[in-house]
């Protein structure tokens, strides 16, 4: 996804499987973006409100690190678009409002 200005609210989350080298070869994914694709599957109407990247687990992660910065690339992220007021359980993370909690994005 480019980092100009967006429209849409974006989601994004760690694909899954991933492999960790750090940890070995076993797969591996992010229970916090689970939680997030269990809310999808369950609501899939959610998926047309929002445009959804699924990205890979090495850093650095271009599509966040353009619009959040380099030290805010841990996922799930749900970063809001416009200047509509987002809820009050975000924050603001290089001038865009953010929720980076899986259970307060899939409640949102």
């Amino acid at each position: 996804m480019s980092s100009g200005a967006q429209t849409r609210d974006r989601l994004f989350l760690l694909a899954a499987p991933f492999k960790d080298e750090a940890l070995g070869d076993q797969d591996r994914f992010c229970p916090h973006c689970a939680l997030i694709e269990g809310a999808l599957a369950g609501n899939p109407h959610w998926a047309q409100a929002v445009d959804i990247a699924r990205g890979g687990f090495p850093r650095p992660r271009p599509a966040i690190v353009a619009l959040l910065g380099e030290t805010e690339q841990s996922l799930p992220a749900l970063i809001f678009a416009g200047d509509a007021p987002p809820p009050a359980t975000e924050r603001l993370s290089n001038g865009h409002a953010v929720i980076k909690d899986a259970a307060a994005i899939a409640t949102y």
